[in-house]
């Protein structure tokens, strides 16, 4: 289940180059690539000729040449050239999509190109913002996209897979968890107050004492999971609105679906504190690239087990309740643009 009409992460902006970048996104094959002008274009990953995919071919100025029998291909998806003859066959054209850059990330729209819309992408301003500094990559995983949204609603999973970073008994104990929706996605809230610093805190901030730690979690169809993170030594007022005592962070999240058991998981942590500190950043993102390996090895492990038995009913805890509202949300919007599309 793909929702085309939406704005996806197809790469980081310094993936694409004028060397062609094949990618599978909602399991379509894409090229993308860019001009000498810095812009960059996204084509169906195949020529009309004979198939060949065009990310084997070069990239010409601002066109993108077939590395069989030579065609060349403007951005719009046109063929403008058959070497050997003066005249291009009727209909000689391949998809394009629609492509644009913002916060450090280059985006695609895999729908109807008509309905792209620039304001419909998610706020991922911390990616590139000045007050904050933030480091990431991606990272392929093969499981359902909606495995890995799951896995960001329900941080109670901190305490047995992240033992060694982000995790402690308090994590699932002692969290007072408030499930919302607002405006078209899910908001989970996580208080953990008078609880010991996990690890990688301890870190980051020497606690000495107990801290109020909070965990806000934003998710936003279809799979943008953006995490308010951090704490504040106990009774410090963090619980009433004043951080100042504490840190905080973003950890930023778009899980492109690849396949229907694959994702290009795309994310970044980013901080407001110690900006003159390149080492901090460098240990959250060392730090929390860990958990994702863990994260990574638990949700590949989970769709190889839903593979083997399809269809498998499953219990839910009260853990699940974000995870389940937001699969609610997916399924809704689907259903309503099946419909759209058979109008």
């Amino acid at each position: 289940m793909f929702l085309k009409d939406y704005w996806y992460v197809a790469a980081w902006s310094n993936e694409v180059t004028a060397e062609p970048l094949a990618r599978m996104f909602l399991g379509e094959h894409v090229v993308l690539y860019r001009t000498p002008g810095g812009k960059v274009v996204a084509l169906e990953d195949r020529c009309c000729h004979r198939q060949l995919p065009l990310s084997m071919g070069r990239v010409l100025g601002e066109r993108l040449q077939c590395g069989y029998h030579g065609l060349v291909f403007a951005p719009d998806g046109e063929c403008v050239e058959v070497p050997g003859q003066s005249t291009r066959p009727p209909g000689a054209r391949v998809r394009s999509y629609p492509a644009t850059e913002r916060w450090g990330w280059v985006w695609i729209w895999m729908g109807q190109a008509d309905a792209a819309d620039d304001a419909r992408i998610p706020d991922f301003h911390e990616l590139d913002n000045p007050g904050w500094r933030a480091r990431g990559s991606r990272i392929p995983m093969r499981c359902d996209y909606r495995l890995a949204v799951d896995n960001l609603l329900d941080l109670s999973h901190l305490t047995f897979v992240h033992q060694t970073t982000l995790g402690n008994a308090a994590v699932v104990d002692a969290a007072d968890v408030k499930t919302e929706r607002y405006n078209a996605g899910v908001r989970v809230t996580r208080w953990m107050i008078d609880v010991p610093a996990p690890p990688m805190y301890c870190k980051l901030m020497d606690f000495n004492t107990n801290i109020d730690r909070w965990q806000i979690i934003d998710f936003d169809p279809p799979c943008f999971v953006k995490l308010d993170l951090g704490g504040a030594p106990t009774g410090t007022g963090a619980v009433q609105g004043d951080r100042s005592k504490g840190f905080e962070r973003r950890s930023l999240n778009a899980i492109t679906p690849e396949t229907e058991a694959s994702v290009h998981y795309f994310w970044a942590d980013a901080h407001n504190f110690n900006l003159d500190q390149p080492a901090v950043t460098d240990l959250l993102y060392e730090q929390v690239l860990e958990a994702f390996i863990e994260d990574r090895a638990v949700m590949e492990a989970q769709q190889a087990s839903l593979e083997r038995a399809p269809g498998r009913a499953l219990v839910d805890i009260n853990g699940d309740a974000g995870g389940l509202e937001a699969r609610r949300i997916l399924d809704k919007l689907a259903a309503a643009e099946t419909a759209r599309q058979t109008d």
